[in-house]
């Protein structure tokens, strides 16, 4: 289970690596992926690039609709942790996110944090990057160490760059590329069952899969006891298109159900 140092290290930088806590899920989560793949849900969103590279294949919100997925979310270490790195009482599942970048996609994931797409706001959030493919340090996702805390929500965008929300005034991420020299990036190399957990406000991005190997991955987003409904300018990512709720009501409802709750 988790070290005190890695809640720390979660609390002040926004984001961890805990090596191996997801070893016992991994095949059952590999099957789950091509069972998904073939049976695709109403969200899924697959990128195809002009220069006809591989696909990027994205699912959202499936995670009980396939075994290898539910075994992560309601059997695996992942509830606790999510409320032991919140630092909340309980840990209520937000929705699952499945990215699956085949070999040679040349989609890259631009700098963004999650935070600004979703329903859901809070400062006790944690999402899970979990991979099911051995990835190398240089095809890995990265982080802006500390964003979290910068106390900025940025404007979200899509993949083709345009704005998410129609009239959005919020800021947009500054050229971080551009000034990697002057922030704390990090990064690791990977094995399956390891898992990134992260803020929903802590800044990242991936890079291509210019690889002959897959990178599939499962990503877990949690929230904790302060989390409350937020009304957005359109659309969220992902979209909950049945749902109602008030501004700044409590978040809740039988589609994110608490999973853990300290005794």
């Amino acid at each position: 289970m988790l070290m005190k140092k890695q809640i720390s290290d979660f609390q002040a930088n926004g984001v961890v690596l805990l090596k191996g806590v997801l070893n016992d899920f991994v095949n059952d989560a590999r099957v789950a992926i091509e069972e998904n793949m073939a049976q695709p849900s109403w969200r899924e969103r697959t990128y195809h690039k002009d220069d006809g590279s591989a696909p990027f294949f994205q699912d959202y919100v499936v995670w009980n609709q396939f075994d290898g997925y539910r075994k992560l979310v309601e059997d695996s270490p992942l509830a606790e942790c999510a409320a032991r790195l919140m630092v909340s009482k309980t840990a209520r599942i937000f929705h699952d996110h499945i990215l699956i970048k085949e070999p040679g996609n040349s989609v890259v994931t631009p700098w963004h944090q999650d935070q600004p797409y979703y329903l859901v706001t809070g400062l006790q959030s944690v999402s899970f990057w979990v991979p099911l493919d051995p990835i190398p340090r240089d095809r890995t996702i990265e982080y802006i160490s500390g964003s979290h805390i910068w106390g900025k929500d940025f404007k979200p965008k899509r993949f083709d760059g345009t704005d998410l929300f129609e009239g959005d005034t919020s800021e947009s991420i500054p050229d971080i590329d551009a000034k990697r020299e002057d922030l704390d990036i990090v990064g690791w190399e990977m094995e399956p069952g390891d898992a990134i957990a992260f803020n929903f406000r802590t800044l990242h991005g991936a890079p291509a899969n210019n690889s002959t190997s897959r990178r599939r991955v499962i990503s877990l987003r949690w929230v904790g006891d302060d989390a409350v409904f937020v009304k957005r300018r359109g659309t969220t990512s992902p979209a909950f298109p049945d749902l109602t709720y008030e501004d700044g009501a409590p978040f809740k409802g039988q589609e994110f159900p608490i999973l853990y709750s300290a005794k």
